[in-house]
């Protein structure tokens, strides 16, 4: 028999994205209104479980969560490297690992939280997963602006990115005319090209350059000379952080906080190797953060809150251990399992692929 909720408590983990306040926001006034259930808010991914570097956990009541419909980010704050399974602690004077989920799970009995609800992405289902493991009774929603959760159509944030990234894109279009320039526009999305490959083709760029299809700097040089031999003296090319030639590697840039290497800076590396070639002056943009913040756009808005409302009903149900997600124009539920088993990646001759090919679009292959 399922034991009675009274309280349940909700935490960000990973990098933020737009519409995390809307699922915030969903999740308590839903639980509030609909079930008189109390809510608290886990500050700074896990870290507020265990008072890392003042992080707290703190009521959230119809108060708290009022005017954030619009906001960015997270009023939670959130930590990328936030892992109760492997937390950074100091002893000695020296840095260790060390495993402090059984404090987690203390301080969730403490608290008297009966459901924890876990937003994030690949890496917060993962610890989820772990918790549950070790009898935390939770529900899971997606979160990832890089839309590469396996079990779930779009993940919100993701919509927001693709608008800002195409803005940016719009925006270069008439400067790379101007001084007759390729442009070359790095963009998130970490192993995946989907918002590289969504962005490209609505901002009408002329080569796409994803991680599921390895490029050939010649190619994609052929392309531009093309370009300007029809009369056309400036490209567009944009390129996911993950890009890379064929039999290369990705490119990487330093060390991330929670200790994985951080992808990025092959924008550079490809506007160098096509101003080697001579064929046009070349500049490189990196959006960067740029994509992770500002309001999210009213599809994010609704997705969250639709997620946010669904994940309480889930929790009246008795539906623990199982994430929200969007199938069609459906929200609909499945085991976490399900949305780690996997990244959901660009199909290299799937529909959008082929759509961007049959507008001249070239991927350098």
């Amino acid at each position: 028999m399922q034991k009675r909720v009274r309280r349940i408590a909700v935490s960000t983990g990973g990098g933020d994205c737009p519409g995390l306040n809307p699922v915030i926001r969903a999740v308590v006034k839903t639980a509030i209104l609909e079930y008189g259930w109390e809510v608290v808010g886990i500050e700074d991914g896990f870290d507020g479980l265990l008072g890392y570097e003042g992080a707290r956990v703190l009521p959230l009541t119809m108060a708290e969560v009022r005017g954030i419909l619009p906001r960015g980010g997270t009023i939670l704050g959130t930590c990328s490297r936030s892992n109760p399974f492997a937390m950074n602690v100091t002893i000695g004077g020296k840095t260790q690992v060390v495993d402090r989920s059984q404090d987690a799970l203390d301080r969730l009995a403490r608290l008297g939280v009966d459901v924890l609800v876990t937003i994030g992405g690949d890496g917060s289902m993962h610890i989820a997963k772990e918790l549950q493991a070790l009898g935390v009774q939770l529900v899971g929603i997606p979160k990832t602006i890089d839309n590469d959760l396996q079990a779930t159509d779009l993940t919100f944030g993701f919509d927001t990115a693709l608008q800002t990234a195409t803005e940016a894109i719009d925006k270069l279009h008439t400067t790379a005319e101007s001084h007759h320039r390729v442009m070359v526009v790095e963009v998130m999305g970490r192993t995946v090209g989907w918002i590289a490959l969504e962005a490209g083709i609505a901002g009408g760029s002329d080569v796409i350059l994803i991680p599921e299809i390895p490029y050939d700097v010649e190619i994609l040089c052929q392309k531009i000379a093309e370009r300007n031999r029809t009369g056309s003296r400036f490209s567009i090319v944009v390129v996911a952080e993950g890009a890379m030639k064929v039999g290369g590697q990705p490119h990487y840039v330093g060390v991330g906080s929670g200790g994985s290497l951080r992808l990025g800076g092959i924008g550079e590396q490809v506007a160098e190797q096509i101003a080697a070639t001579g064929i046009s002056a070349t500049r490189a943009t990196i959006l960067g953060h740029l994509q992770r913040g500002g309001a999210p756009t009213a599809f994010d808005r609704l997705l969250g809150t639709r997620f946010g409302t669904a994940a309480v009903h889930l929790i009246a149900r008795g539906g623990m251990g199982r994430m929200v997600a969007l199938r069609g124009n459906e929200i609909v539920d499945v085991p976490i399992e399900d949305a780690i088993a996997g990244l959901k990646s660009v199909p290299p001759d799937g529909e959008l692929v082929q759509a961007a090919r049959g507008l001249g679009i070239s991927f350098g292959n």
